[in-house]
């Protein structure tokens, strides 16, 4: 099988709007559609099952038996390495706060097209992860805890210069590859910093990376 080929698993129990998506993301020579699911134990049960894991699983949040929210927990702790991306109708900003917080590394609403769909696709397999100006404002306005509880570790020196820059970039969606290229390192080096970030503020993933910069400051995004 071609390695660059996104292996996805679609997760909603609307038959007909998960059958439209699949025809859709057939369509595209880059992505693999594993196989679907109308509720979050029939996924689990299929991952349980199946030898080759997901690279993205696209998670409705209102589901039967195990909602996506539950569910996204489940594959957080048990499949870490699967990416989530929330494709609802839900777009109030609790929900979306709530999703990302919990490790959602995308949110669609369903009216999105299925150019921003697969545009997501693509650049979570690339970056870890994709927000769109919604989503960053939402991150923003309702993750961020308030400066009085908020520690400030850029003055404590808990990050260093470099990984300060890194984490920087990473929050502009920059690549590896990219963000070697700019700092002149070379990717091992970048990865490296990465995974220390990663260790340093407690972060499942890259998202979680960016929520933390922008809860800290580090990242003062301009929308």
């Amino acid at each position: 099988m071609n390695d660059d080929v996104i292996k996805i698993v679609l997760v909603d129990d609307e038959v007909l709007f998960r059958k439209g998506i699949s025809f859709l993301l057939e369509k595209e020579e880059n992505i693999e559609v594993l196989f679907e699911a109308s509720n979050g134990e029939e996924l689990i049960s299929n991952l349980n099952n199946h030898e080759t894991k997901p690279d993205i699983v696209i998670m409705d949040l209102k589901m039967p038996v195990l909602n996506g929210v539950e569910t996204t927990k489940v594959i957080r702790k048990f499949f870490p390495d699967i990416k989530i991306i929330a494709l609802t109708s839900y777009d109030t900003k609790s929900f979306v706060a709530n999703m990302i917080q919990i490790g959602a590394v995308a949110y669609l609403v369903k009216n999105t097209t299925p150019k921003d769909l697969v545009n997501t696709i693509n650049e979570v397999a690339k970056k870890g992860f994709f927000y769109n100006e919604t989503t960053l404002k939402t991150i923003q306005d309702y993750v961020l805890p308030s400066k009085n509880s908020r520690v400030n570790n850029l003055e404590s020196g808990f990050l260093s210069p470099r990984e300060i820059e890194i984490l920087q970039l990473i929050c502009n969606q920059k690549t590896t590859a990219e963000i070697a290229e700019e700092l002149f390192l070379s990717p091992r080096t970048v990865e490296g910093h990465r995974n220390n970030l990663l260790l340093k503020t407690e972060s499942r993933n890259i998202a979680g990376l960016v929520v933390y910069a922008i809860q800290n400051e580090i990242a003062l995004l301009t929308l």
